[in-house]
Parts: structure tokens; C-alpha cells; sequence
């Protein structure tokens, strides 16, 4: 399953800095940062998958299955949705189905397990689903699975993207969980949600870098001096503030 969001990253603004206008104390620009959109949609999906283990009827026990386990499976799903390169000669988890960086080493498993979302407790119970969905998938097709693995990770790549695509277009209760975690896996990859994007970090993060997302100036503040569009789509208004308000 390809990733939607390997587009370049839209630039541009009327704003002379993405962390705050122009004299924007740190403590505004913390704000800034603590309400920006990616930490709304991050928080707004995390949410959706709290509903979900809010409602969801009883399915395979956390328990069933180990820490390694639940790593794995995860991995799995997220370099489904945003494949990247094998990370090593053994890796099983990711596929190597292309080239370059992808959710894996983008850090979606820290993103789902980060302090600020509530998520950790429930993946084990998700990745247990989840090979559970592969387990069946795979009798379904006749094919064989190393039990001493986890069913998704053993799923060959074009059968895991296979199964979520199934799991993302059947109508249930369980289908906006896995649309949840489609849009986490997205938004550690597109947006380094799980940093700081002023951060040193962010600064080498493989999903932003892939992107083309530009880095900020050397006082950790975005500016766009140049506009968005090829021309100006219309005369300013003499009203216009210094920070591009209507009067």
C-alpha cells in the first residue's frame, strides 16, 4: 500500500515565522507548537482508537501475546502502510519492499507508545487482533505461516497490503481502529509527531527529510519570504496589519 504522503511538503505563509510572529515569547511559542494541527490530528486519532477499545467486543487477550511480539506486528502494519527498506539483512518486520525511508524508521512504534498519547496498554490487544486477522487471512488463501512468529509478520508484503486493504474497506467495529492507526502511521511520517519539529532530532528525521521539508533558521524559527504561488493573487489592503491581519 503506497503512503499518501510522500509529497513534498506545501511552504509558504504570510506569517514571518511558524513558531510565532515576529517578538513571540517562548512560552507563546510552546503553545503554538502544543495546539498545532498535527498535535490536534495526532491527539483526534488517538482518541478514535480509545473509542474503539471502548466499545470493541472481547477479542484475543493481551497476553497472547509477548512484547517482541507486539513490536513486530506493529512494525509490520506501519511498513505496510509507508514501506521502507530493509533495516537490516534479517529484518522481518519490514519488508524491503522499496527504497529509502519509511514509517518504521520514521519512528511510528514511538509515536504510538509516546508518554502524551494514552495507546501504550492497548497495543498489545491491537497487535493480537491483528495477527489474529492475518491468521485467518492466511487459511483463507492456503498459506502457510510460521507459527513460532507473528501471523502478520510472516504474511508476505503484497498479502499484508492485501489484508489492509480488507480491513480498511469492510464495514465493522473495528474498521476506524485500523483507519486510526493508518493516520498515526501517517503522521509519524509526514510530521514527526512525536517530536519536536524544532528539535535536532526532527532536524534528521528520515520522514521529513524524505519529504523535502525544509529546516528551520538557526534560531529554530520557519520563514517563507517567498510566496507560496508564482505571483501575487492580489493587491494588499492598505489596512492590512504588520502580521497580515485585516484591519
Amino acid at each position: 500500500m503506497n503512503a499518501p504522503g510522500r509529497d513534498a511538503a506545501g511552504q509558504g505563509g504570510v506569517h514571518p515565522a511558524v513558531r510565532g510572529p515576529a517578538g513571540s515569547t517562548p512560552d507563546a511559542a510552546e503553545r503554538l507548537h502544543t495546539h498545532s494541527r498535527r498535535r490536534v490530528l495526532t491527539l483526534a486519532a488517538a482518541g478514535s482508537v480509545v473509542a474503539w477499545a471502548a466499545t470493541a467486543t472481547a477479542g484475543p487477550p493481551a497476553s497472547a501475546i509477548s512484547p517482541a511480539w507486539t513490536t513486530q506486528t506493529l512494525e509490520a502494519f506501519a511498513d505496510t502502510v509507508v514501506p521502507g527498506a530493509r533495516r537490516h539483512a534479517g529484518d522481518r518486520a519490514v519488508a524491503g519492499a522499496v527504497q529509502g525511508p519509511g514509517a518504521v524508521q520514521a519512528g511510528a512504534i514511538d509515536l504510538l507508545r509516546s508518554p502524551a498519547l494514552p495507546l501504550a496498554p492497548l497495543l498489545p490487544g491491537i497487535g493480537a487482533l491483528l495477527n489474529t486477522c492475518a491468521t485467518a487471512y492466511a487459511v483463507r488463501h492456503l498459506l502457510l505461516l510460521d507459527p513460532l512468529s507473528p501471523s502478520f509478520v510472516e504474511l508476505p508484503f503484497r498479502h499484508r497490503t492485501e489484508l489492509t486493504r480488507e480491513l480498511l474497506r469492510t464495514p465493522g467495529p473495528d474498521r476506524p481502529l485500523w483507519q486510526a492507526l493508518c493516520l498515526l502511521v501517517g503522521v509519524a511520517f509526514d510530521t514527526a509527531g512525536h517530536l519536536s519539529t524544532a528539535s535536532p532530532a526532527a532536524r534528521s528525521h528520515p520522514g521529513l527529510a524524505w519529504i523535502g521539508f525544509p529546516p528551520p533558521g538557526p534560531d529554530g524559527l520557519w520563514r517563507h519570504p517567498q510566496h507560496a504561488y508564482p505571483g501575487v493573487l492580489a493587491s494588499r489592503h492598505p489596512s492590512t496589519t504588520p502580521s497580515g491581519s485585516p484591519a
